[in-house]
């Protein structure tokens, strides 16, 4: 009796197939963003750099001073910053689509298949509020 109703359910589930389109190949990526992702970028350095040491003090660690700071790129469903900190210590902040950030130390990203913690975009401006100089 119990091999008999395996089989029917068996054959249920594959004539349930018969006659489905499958699924595109190549279904279209759907990102989304949040309005704290694209402020980010709209930001000029001394903005940038308060709001990401905002981020790296709500993980409970320390920066007293950013320096240094930009876009490293894309990872998954993030937005990749970098903040460089008077003590040296460089900070990666991930900000989501939901508003939340993450914070890694750089010096433990790499072999973890996250991206290298390199600045590819800086900011307009300087990190001390000072006028940035003329090129």
């Amino acid at each position: 009796m119990r091999y008999a109703t395996i089989a029917v359910m068996a054959s249920l589930v594959l004539a349930s197939c018969d006659g489905q389109p499958a699924p595109p190949a190549n279904q279209a990526a759907i990102e989304v963003r949040s309005a704290e992702q694209d402020q980010l970028h709209k930001l000029d350095a001394l903005n940038l750099a308060i709001a990401l040491k905002r981020a790296i003090y709500d993980a409970k660690l320390v920066c007293r001073r950013v320096t240094d700071a930009g876009f490293i790129g894309k990872f998954q469903n993030l937005d990749m910053w970098m903040a460089r900190c008077d003590d040296g210590k460089d900070w990666a902040i991930f900000a989501g689509p939901d508003g939340s950030a993450q914070v890694r130390d750089c010096a433990d990203l790499p072999g973890t298949g996250v991206p290298e913690c390199k600045i590819k975009t800086r900011p307009k401006g300087s990190f001390d509020g000072s006028p940035a100089p003329k090129s």
